[in-house]
């Protein structure tokens, strides 16, 4: 058995977790902060995914660990890298997959490569949800090319080697968001403004003219539902955009902008399961007059 230890316990630790356990060759040990809170998310999951070992500190959860996988979110990557530091064997794998700038992954490859572990910059390229496991990864660092025969030993398989170099996979990642998180803010705030001057279906029918073979109804829904669920884990993600890009030499006007509106549509707590398009729009209109009424009765 290869013995995985997971540091953060949501959507992605969840997903991995599960096909770990599938494949009856992995045992998973986890850490979430979460999990002192029964009624959390992640101690919910660790309850419906029995064959995983909760722990009560990160530093319970790396010690007999073969590959450490941090999948936290984007402000505590080093919070998870330092809290496995000095109480992992020697020699193990540290897969860090979090969402954050190449300067904030250098500094963790420093601190965990200098514990006598082996730290592996792993760039998520895709949701997690369709390929799971299989989803695809670019590693890079000193030990990133050793780590894609390890990786793909427990399956892992979309895994590939991309650079030698540590912040070359975590730029690749960092820039791509600006694309894909700046289009779910730029969907919501388009298509919520469209609402309520009523045009939002003239709107949805001219980006489907301008940009044909895509489902913008469809896409539009998805997106915006995505950054209902997790806005306040792609807020952190953009500030850490923000740094790559502002490292570039380049101002981050548009990254921190859409890291505002990620942290808006988190603001509002709504549920988008089962909601089209027209039922999302009236909900996040409805809630963000909500919302406004009761910033605005506060600040009398």
């Amino acid at each position: 058995m290869t013995a995985v230890a997971l540091i953060g316990f949501g959507e992605v630790g969840q997903t991995l977790a599960e096909d770990f356990l599938a494949s009856g060759s992995v045992s998973v040990a986890a850490w979430d902060i979460k999990f002192p809170d029964a009624d959390s998310i992640p101690s919910r999951a660790l309850k419906r995914l029995s064959g995983v070992k909760g722990c009560g500190s990160a530093s319970d959860a790396v010690k007999d660990a073969d590959i450490v996988i941090s999948a936290v979110t984007a402000a505590e990557t080093g919070t998870a890298a330092k809290s496995a530091v000095g109480h992992m064997l020697e020699g193990v794998w540290f897969a860090d997959l979090n969402s954050a700038s190449p300067e904030t992954k250098r500094q963790a490859a420093v601190a965990v490569n200098g514990s006598g572990a082996r730290y592996v910059e792993t760039s998520v390229m895709s949701p997690i949800g369709p390929k799971r496991l299989q989803s695809p990864m670019l590693v890079s660092g000193d030990y990133a090319k050793a780590f894609v025969d390890v990786a793909h030993g427990v399956g892992m398989t979309g895994v590939s080697f991309f650079a030698d170099t540590y912040g070359r996979a975590s730029a690749a990642k960092m820039c791509r968001s600006v694309m894909v998180k700046g289009v779910e803010a730029l969907i919501t705030e388009s298509l919520t403004a469209a609402h309520h001057y009523g045009v939002e279906d003239t709107v949805v029918k001219s980006l489907s003219d301008l940009f044909p073979g895509l489902d913008w109804q469809e896409l539009s829904t998805y997106m915006m539902s995505r950054a209902l669920i997790h806005g306040k884990r792609r807020a952190e993600e953009m500030r850490e955009v923000a740094k790559t890009v502002a490292d570039a030499g380049l101002e981050p006007l548009l990254s921190a902008a859409t890291a505002e509106r990620q942290d808006w549509s988190a603001s509002l707590h709504i549920d988008p399961a089962g909601m089209d398009l027209s039922a999302l729009l009236e909900t996040i209109s409805t809630k963000n007059a909500a919302h406004k009424a009761t910033k605005k009765e506060g600040a009398s």
